[in-house]
């Protein structure tokens, strides 16, 4: 089912570097595929069986779950890895373990949907963005009332449903029952985090949370720590290590999501539409607060910061305006600062990754996936 969206759409698997094949990554992506694909089935029947206009709600979560790069379940997966054989008693079977990892492409999607609405996206992945997709339908439908609102509200609760169907699939994921009680703890605090993270991305755009430190405190609970740091503690605890795992797992996830962050940041300003599957105009027509921006109205001139008052959000604003955003945050070396600050916390996090405890192929799988979680193209 997922294999097939990617083809309509005309998507392509690009080989991965050689660096990643430490990360057994190939493998990891298959099965978290067949993972969501196998459950979606079901989830498919299921609510058809309700009725039968209920199919558009599925065949949404499917394009949102299809693809992406599941950097999650891998870092979670090669958190268990990592640690699995220093802990005593029955192990984990490998398949259920991947099975399990695969729910947090369901937390993922549920977040990208959720951000979606709440800036007002127009695309994700190369395809209108939920509630446009529900909107269009509204009107192709001749439905009544008001497209718009039914295109946010139908986005709504797809989201919450990619949600709810993240517990569902972790629970049905086939690990024992000890390993999915030591599993709730984690899994709870991430989704707590996420969700926090978009109310503060949301007050910060009313104006909170100002300057670079606001910047960064978004990044952190938004997107950081349920991208590296806590799939890697959802991990230890699905293996049954105790809390030093949990620290230096910390201690590598919390830099290392980031600077991950902070270079999709930089892709949502300076990306190439045809790699990244959006518009390069989209973050700043947003009106996006990020770390480049912040630093940018740190040293702009008058001039600078009349552009930002009157470009940054405003979704009329023109290709030229928009440029010369662009030579603004270069300008001002407000993108050279971020990459620095990438470089520094990426090399923080690959020490801390030569130096963690955990088994020589977890090490080696962690440092591939750092490399390309921070240097990525998309």
């Amino acid at each position: 089912m997922i294999s097939g969206a990617a083809q309509q759409r005309g998507s392509v698997v690009r080989p991965l570097p050689p660096s990643l094949a430490a990360a057994d990554l190939d493998r990891i992506r298959g099965a978290v595929s067949a993972a969501l694909t196998g459950f979606l089935e079901e989830q498919r029947a299921t609510l058809a069986g309700m009725d039968r206009s209920l199919t558009p709600v599925v065949d949404e979560v499917c394009a949102l779950a299809d693809g992406g790069k599941r950097l999650r379940p891998a870092f979670a997966y090669w958190g268990w890895r990592g640690v699995a054989e220093d802990v005593t008693g029955p192990a984990e079977d490998d398949a259920a373990v991947l099975r399990a990892v695969a729910a947090l492409e369901f937390v993922h999607a549920s977040a990208l949907v959720h951000d979606d609405v709440m800036d007002g996206a127009l695309t994700r992945r190369g395809r209108p963005a939920t509630h446009v997709g529900f909107a269009t339908r509204h009107g192709d439908g001749g439905l009544s009332g008001d497209g718009d609102a039914f295109g946010v509200g139908a986005a709504i609760l797809v989201g919450d449903l990619a949600l709810v169907w993240s517990d569902e699939l972790l629970r049905r994921s086939g690990v024992s029952g000890p390993a999915l009680a030591r599993a709730r703890s984690v899994w709870d605090t991430m989704r707590t985090e996420v969700t926090a993270g978009q109310y503060l991305d949301l007050l910060r755009a009313a104006g909170g949370l100002p300057g670079p430190q606001g910047a960064l405190t978004v990044a952190r609970y938004k997107s950081a720590g349920y991208t590296v740091q806590r799939p890697l503690q959802l991990g230890a605890a699905l293996a049954g290590a105790g809390p030093r795992a949990a620290d230096v797992y910390t201690a590598i996830g919390l830099p290392l999501g980031e600077a991950f962050q902070l270079r999709d940041d930089v892709l949502g300003v300076f990306g190439d539409p045809a790699v990244t599957g959006k518009s390069a105009d989209d973050d700043l027509r947003e009106g996006k607060q990020t770390l480049l921006i912040a630093l940018a109205e740190e040293r702009a001139d008058e001039q600078g910061l009349r552009l930002l008052r009157e470009c940054l959000g405003d979704p009329d604003c023109d290709d030229a305006a928009l440029d010369a955003l662009r030579r603004l945050i270069e300008d001002t070396g407000a993108r050279a600062r971020v990459e620095e600050r990438i470089t520094e916390r990426t090399a923080t996090a690959r020490a801390a990754i030569a130096d963690a405890p955990i088994a020589a192929e977890a090490r080696a799988a962690l440092d591939a996936l750092a490399v390309a979680a921070t240097s990525r193209t998309a």
